[in-house]
């Protein structure tokens, strides 16, 4: 397994939990903005980002909870590796609507949320 990110959560802005009960999170590197912050999983990058994007079939585990990547906007890596910014939608899409959307394989959004905590690791994986 090849780890293309590997990052840690630092905080969870409040309207975050609403986002996530419909499979959407967004991730905002430490230091964005206070107003993005509030809709944001705040995180510090421990290992990557890649180079290369992850291709569809990739992982993402968010503490114990695991998808497979189902597509991947054209601006979404570029996004991750310049500002720690994405967008992850758990609809298990063919296609992603958004040019900056990661959409991978559905998830129980119960324990997504609970997922959701500072020190929580993320980690997408080829």
């Amino acid at each position: 397994m090849t780890v293309l990110l590997r990052t840690r959560v630092t905080a969870i802005g409040p309207e975050v939990a609403d986002l996530a009960e419909g499979g959407v999170i967004i991730l905002f590197a430490d230091g964005s903005p206070p107003e993005l912050a509030e809709v944001s999983v705040l995180h510090k990058t421990e290992e990557g980002p890649s180079v290369g994007a992850p291709q569809v079939g990739a992982s993402i585990a968010i503490g114990p909870v695991s998808a497979t990547i189902t597509a991947i906007g054209p601006s979404a890596w570029a996004k991750v590796r310049e500002i720690g910014h994405v967008v992850i939608t758990f609809n298990g899409a063919g296609s992603a609507e958004r040019p900056g959307e990661i959409c991978a394989s559905p998830v129980e959004t119960d324990e997504l949320v609970a997922a959701l905590k500072p020190d929580t690791v993320i980690t997408i994986a080829a």
